[in-house]
């Protein structure tokens, strides 16, 4: 493995290496760097970029590699001005990792920030030597990130690359075939989801769900999937779609159970999202019948983890459905876009619906929506696509202290 350390490049010249170790600062572009690695439930989240996972690792923990962990996690340099953020990883209630990209004379632009008080302060990390691209980039290319612990975290696109040290040093390490569009860390392992991504062609329909022990290893095809989207954790419970069905683990991936979805005609009610709502229980997203920007939708929750579905309830039709996501069984949040984008609100276990935030912007969309706990929960909105953010996209972080009902957006 080939470190891949660098200094901001939003504005003068490269820091030495010496100083690079007592003051990392956010990545903006520099030399080379090699490869590395969650979804729509929570903080590291993600499952969405928000997954619920344990609070940090204690000081002195071991690494990948076998490796004691540093003492003091790195100390931060300054936020690149003009920082618009593509995903987010929480460690503990307060404590998050965002990768996202800065305007900067020396590409490759991708950064990455930290924040220890839950975005009341910010710091730069470096960050992989690697652009920032969408899943269907062609070459090398990052768009997520998680962590599972303050110091061990992997950053994934068309790589993989893997810190363990707080993110002050990432190295490319062995990647699963594929474009990763979803990976989440889960009772010590590590899942991904990949599919074949043509540049403009965009990803196949059929995928490959991958395994891998957070403590480094080689990858592990579990089975093959369906129209693959994203990973849901949550409570040390792992779910995704498989077409028609879900796949349900609770032992980090080491077994799975198959059920079907409620959802299954198409161009009717496709299954579109699903969420882990707590240690037994699912939400799962229907969506069909599409026109004019509006989708009917249908929540339906399980209380034994896909066995059986009971419908719950129809979130608002605006909107093409992007995520599920739940801070508990009775709190469920829907994201959406068309036109606009939506984040629906249910406070009563998806049977009444309301819109907890609107934005008028065209239908930029979301990514890792997800909860950290019973009442904090996050979401990208507009998320940046490309190096550089060319396209100007907001990039905004978005945050939820009640469960879902009201969000804000932090200040970088």
């Amino acid at each position: 493995m080939r470190p891949a350390l660098r200094a901001s490049r939003c504005g003068a010249a490269l820091l030495s290496s010496a100083i690079l170790t007592t003051f990392a600062l956010s990545g903006c572009g520099t030399p080379n760097s090699g490869g590395g690695g969650g979804a729509t439930s929570a903080a590291p989240a993600s499952s969405a970029g928000a997954a619920r996972t344990p609070a940090g690792a204690a000081a002195g923990t071991t690494g990948a590699a076998g490796t004691p962990q540093p003492v003091a996690q790195p100390a931060g340099g300054p936020v690149p001005s003009g920082f618009a953020a593509t995903s987010v990883t929480f460690v503990s209630p307060r404590e998050a990792f965002v990768l996202g990209t800065a305007p900067c004379s020396h590409a490759p632009c991708t950064s990455i920030l930290r924040t220890l008080d839950r975005g009341a302060s910010w710091a730069g990390l470096p960050a992989p030597v690697v652009p920032l691209g969408q899943r269907y980039s062609g070459g090398p290319a990052v768009w997520g990130i998680r962590f599972a612990t303050p110091f061990h975290g992997l950053v994934f696109g068309n790589g993989v690359w893997e810190t363990t040290d707080g993110g002050e040093h990432w190295a490319a390490v062995a990647s699963p075939a594929g474009s990763i569009l979803s990976l989440e860390i889960i009772d010590g392992q590590v899942l991904a989801l990949t599919a074949p991504c043509q540049g403009q062609g965009g990803c196949g329909q059929a995928g490959t769900l991958w395994r891998r022990p957070l403590q480094g290893g080689s990858w592990t095809a579990i089975t093959q999937v369906s129209d693959p989207r994203t990973i849901a954790t949550q409570a040390r419970v792992a779910a995704l779609l498989n077409g028609t069905s879900v796949l349900v683990t609770a032992n980090g991936g080491l077994t799975f159970s198959t059920f079907a979805t409620p959802c299954h005609t198409a161009g009717v009610a496709m299954a579109a999202s699903v969420a882990v709502t707590g240690a037994g229980g699912l939400a799962l997203l229907c969506a069909g019948n599409a026109g004019m920007g509006s989708v009917q939708k249908t929540v339906y929750v399980s209380s034994d983890l896909g066995a059986h579905w009971t419908e719950a309830g129809q979130p608002p039709a605006g909107g093409d459905p992007a995520a599920i996501a739940a801070a508990t069984p009775a709190q469920v949040v829907v994201a959406a876009a068309s036109g606009a984008s939506w984040l629906y609100y249910s406070g009563d276990s998806a049977a009444r619906w309301g819109t907890a935030y609107l934005a008028g912007d065209g239908g930029l969309g979301w990514n890792d929506l997800g909860f950290t706990t019973a009442s904090d929960g996050v979401a990208v909105h507009g998320p940046a696509l490309s190096d550089d953010n060319k396209e100007g996209r907001p990039g905004q972080l978005l945050l939820t202290s009640d469960g879902g009902a009201t969000w804000y957006a932090v200040r970088f």
